[in-house]
């Protein structure tokens, strides 16, 4: 098992990593509070890891929430019925809420720990990819608006991540793939090594080896713990882990949530971003072309639709919760492994590129 710490200045927390955690009793005895908990899970997760994890809390009073799976439920409906959930079990200020799934889980879970009581407990056991190399970790909690993504959350840190590297045996491959887009982010903001990593066992990656995905959880992991050390709430270097999620975000608005899962929509803001950056003469030519082919090894869509209108994502990106009075903020690079947040790209430059970015 590793172990990573998130260094906090106030409620720094472990995150654990390894084969087999979800049935670690004395780990979760560790950081489960004095209180009731509730297991917030969803139709898809839950057959196959809930009961591995209640027979890991003997002897506690453990009840069970259960939502439908999909980015279109991360809503307040979702939210309300979590808090209506700790009522009806007359849950106090010493609950611990468990995020058991994946993304969606664990935001619409850290957000109602957020709420209640003004804050309670909650810890995080992420099933995916995408949330354990990146959602689960930094704290950031919310759910979604009709006309925009994470436009209603807080900032919730959770007293532990429990990553069992085990549940992705059971990962579909489209769902395994989109959480290799967060990876690869992490190389290409601010990790060219493991950039060179990936492309070099791009292969192995793909395949699921038990080795190369190891060591590419623990270093992505690394990489977001450092970050959110030194920015916890994105007053500055944090933004640049929006690297792609501006246009990615703003996909998925346009298509409803249905159309792309976020590891996909983020893959194919990215290379937006890259070819954005080509335009602005920011990096070099030729960059956006290695970032497509890496993304396209393992297995993610690199282009926005041919049948979505452009003004659809300018619609969406004008309500981007990054976006301040004075313009569209975006994370552009100047070369793999250095990233800079921009407000000067004009709207004929962002829309050249998202033109620049569709399929032909």
């Amino acid at each position: 098992m590793n172990t990573i710490n998130v260094g906090l200045a106030v409620g720094a927390y472990p995150v654990y990593i390894g084969r087999g955690l979800l049935s670690d009793a004395g780990l979760w005895r560790k950081h489960v509070g004095a209180g009731k908990v509730l297991v917030v899970s969803n139709q898809t997760v839950a057959p196959l890891y809930l009961d591995r994890l209640r027979e890991a809390l003997p002897g506690r009073q453990t009840d069970v929430h259960i939502i439908p799976d999909g980015e279109q439920y991360k809503s307040v409906d979702t939210w309300y019925g979590i808090i209506d959930g700790l009522v009806g079990m007359q849950a106090r200020r010493d609950a611990t809420l468990v995020a058991l799934g994946g993304g969606v889980v664990g935001d619409v879970t850290g957000f109602a720990a957020a709420c209640y009581m003004r804050g309670v407990r909650f810890l995080q056991a992420p099933t995916t990819l995408l949330a354990q190399v990146d959602a689960s970790i930094g704290g950031k909690t919310g759910i979604n608006h009709v006309r925009g993504k994470n436009l209603v959350g807080a900032f919730h840190q959770p007293a532990a991540v429990v990553i069992d590297s085990a549940t992705l045996d059971s990962l579909a491959a489209r769902e395994f793939n989109a959480g290799l887009a967060e990876v690869v982010k992490y190389g290409a903001i601010r990790d060219e090594r493991f950039f060179d990593w990936l492309e070099e066992r791009a292969a192995a990656v793909a395949g699921r080896d038990p080795a190369a995905l190891d060591y590419l959880i623990r270093r992505s992991v690394e990489n977001k713990a450092e970050i959110v050390a030194l920015d916890e709430k994105e007053a500055g270097v944090r933004a640049l882990l929006n690297f792609g999620h501006s246009f990615g975000h703003a996909l998925e608005a346009a298509t409803s949530y249905e159309r792309f899962l976020h590891g996909e929509a983020v893959a194919i803001g990215m290379v937006v971003a890259a070819r954005l950056s080509e335009a602005r003469s920011l990096c070099a030519t030729g960059l956006a072309d290695r970032l497509t082919a890496l993304l396209q090894r393992l297995g993610l869509p690199v282009r926005l639709p041919a049948d979505l209108p452009v003004e659809a994502m300018t619609n969406a990106l004008d309500l981007d919760k990054k976006a301040l009075a004075s313009g569209l903020r975006l994370v552009l690079l100047n070369r793999i492994g250095s990233a800079i947040v921009d407000g000067d790209s004009t709207q004929d430059e962002i829309i050249a590129a998202m033109q620049n970015s569709r399929e032909k």
